[in-house]
């Protein structure tokens, strides 16, 4: 599967919901996926390895978040054939905060038809 196609397919399954993301995951992400957050704390490093690190990571993310939408646009391709890009816009509320908008952009690196890497890129200022 072409980095267009793995695009593709994560836009159409994300945009689903909490349920098409985990499907996407299990079917799509290699075994050893490396994940790189734009910043990391204690209870989240920002560089985790594997599945089930990835797993941990969004389990954490929704029991700390309450996550009213997510909305994924692209993929956007650029002149390699193995990394995309891809637009999220969520609605959440922090467990104890307010409602608020987040924007940020994850590249993605696929080697052998499954996602190697994802690094994310937030909207600051």
């Amino acid at each position: 599967m072409s980095a267009l196609e793995l695009g593709q397919k994560m836009v159409e399954m994300v945009n689903q919901g909490p349920a098409g993301e985990a499907d996407f995951v299990s079917q799509y992400y290699a075994d050893d996926v490396i994940s790189i957050e734009g910043q990391g704390s204690d209870e989240m490093p920002a560089r985790i390895e594997g599945l089930d690190a990835i797993r941990a990571k969004h389990a954490w993310w929704y029991d700390n978040n309450d996550v009213h939408s997510t909305v994924l646009q692209g993929p956007y391709i650029g002149h390699r054939d193995d990394q995309f890009v891809v637009h999220f816009t969520m609605e959440m509320t922090p467990k104890g905060g307010e409602r608020t908008q987040m924007v940020e952009v994850g590249l993605y690196t696929v080697k052998n038809n499954k996602i190697a890497q994802e690094e994310y890129l937030y909207l600051m200022g």
